[in-house]
């Protein structure tokens, strides 16, 4: 089945709002074994919306199209898709009533405009949506199937997984099971997964697991999707390959599936009662407010020291009669410090040296990073590649890595493939 995207708005053509609308459908549909063959972008504008709908309906079998749904004159796709369809709109009185009561238990009078919402091609299929005013539809036009999605992504989000999904795997006639696993690493390039990981997919039956990449800097997912005739099936096929993948990423991997890096942090010092601090210099923070984003009010993560220079961090750790450079000697002495007047039995320090900050000559870069549990404090220095967006992100998952290698008891200074050498 050939699947066209067809994304509006003049926001979204101009660049004024990234697209990642269309990513999402995208990446869902391909977890599925449902494939994306055309993408169109179009602005507001009734004549080349026409025209997009036009062509779409001449060479895709099913086409989704978002945005173009609210209440302002700017929003089209009803009317359009009314036009090319050739027929009328009409109210829907159940959709209507939907909104005036969506509006009343808000406390809010609904606007003359949102009826325009309730509009709908004569004779359209009726798309539920349950978090929003904007109804969703489907409707033929030419040979293929339209299904019209509104452009607020956690409304389209859940009818694309509840609603549009389930009616194209119908449209298939194919029966059968889809799975993705996903591996999530840090520390290792698409490249090397690449190499490592070619031959994997020999463990299974011809055609049945799909190898794939997708890199957001500093992560690597390594995704495995995989087509069986049953669950059991799925299960028998992946058994081997993911296995696999496992022992040959080895340490790198940092989650699976919907699991995070910090999540599995929080889960290994859960698992033994444990509690952590950090102390952060030139990362904005970023380390402490993934781990307490996370948390859930368990209150494993205690505290987080956040500077943007070294006497500002021992000033908050007391430890004013420490002196020297930035160097490895400092950050050990702020992992201790944080776990000490934080009272937890973990402290994690991660130190990025800036211009005159960096001592013995270093340049920008030039990362520092201890753990302190204990009596036992363990650190390591690192150079990252890139600008100082770069390191910063590298920094941050540095740190929360080399904390979850100490609590795994895996190599703390294993090189990464975005360090400098030295």
């Amino acid at each position: 089945m050939r699947i066209e995207i067809v994304c509006t708005g003049d926001e979204v053509l101009s660049g004024k709002i990234v697209n990642s609308n269309y990513a999402h459908i995208c990446r869902r549909l391909e977890e599925l074994g449902l494939e994306v063959v055309w993408g169109t972008t179009v602005g507001d504008d009734r004549k080349r919306l026409l025209e997009a709908f036009r062509l779409a309906s001449g060479r895709a079998d099913a086409v989704i199209v978002n945005g173009g749904l609210g209440p302002t004159v700017d929003d089209l796709s009803q009317e359009i898709a009314a036009e090319a369809a050739g027929v009328g709109l009409e109210i829907r009185q159940e959709w209507l009533t939907r909104m005036e009561a969506f509006f009343q238990r808000r406390g809010r009078p609904m606007s003359p405009n949102n009826r325009k919402q309730a509009m709908l091609p004569v004779g359209a299929e009726l798309i539920d949506n349950p978090v929003g005013t904007a109804c969703g539809f489907a409707v033929d036009i030419g040979k293929a199937r339209f299904f019209f999605t509104p452009g607020v992504p956690r409304e389209l989000f859940r009818m694309l997984d509840e609603q549009i999904i389930p009616r194209l795997q119908a449209m298939t006639g194919e029966s059968g099971v889809n799975r993705l696993k996903r591996f999530h690493s840090y520390g290792i390039g698409e490249s090397r997964a690449d190499t490592l990981l070619a031959d994997v997919i020999a463990l299974a039956p011809d055609g049945s697991v799909k190898l794939g990449f997708q890199a957001h800097y500093p992560q690597l997912e390594t995704k495995l999707a995989v087509r069986g005739a049953s669950e059991d099936d799925i299960v028998r096929i992946l058994g081997p390959v993911e296995a696999e993948v496992r022992k040959r990423l080895g340490s790198f991997v940092v989650a699976e599936d919907d699991a995070t890096l910090e999540g599995e942090i929080l889960e290994a010092l859960a698992g033994r009662g444990g509690t952590v601090a950090v102390s952060e210099l030139h990362t904005h923070g970023q380390i402490g407010g993934r781990l307490a984003a996370c948390d859930g009010g368990r209150g494993i993560f205690r505290r987080g020291v956040i500077a943007n220079d070294l006497g500002g961090i021992f000033a908050a750790l007391d430890l004013r009669d420490h002196a020297g450079p930035l160097d490895q000697a400092a950050v050990e002495a702020a992992a201790r410090g944080v776990m000490q007047v934080s009272g937890t039995d973990h402290g994690l320090a991660v130190l990025v040296a800036h211009g005159s900050d960096a001592g013995g000559g270093e340049s920008d870069g030039t990362i520092f990073l201890a753990v302190a549990s204990g009596d036992t404090t363990v650190s390591r220095a690192a150079r990252i590649i890139g600008d100082e967006h770069r390191v910063r992100l590298g920094a941050v998952e540095m740190g929360l890595d080399c904390l979850r290698r100490h609590l795994h008891g895996l190599a703390f200074d294993e090189r990464v493939d975005f360090e400098k050498s030295k």
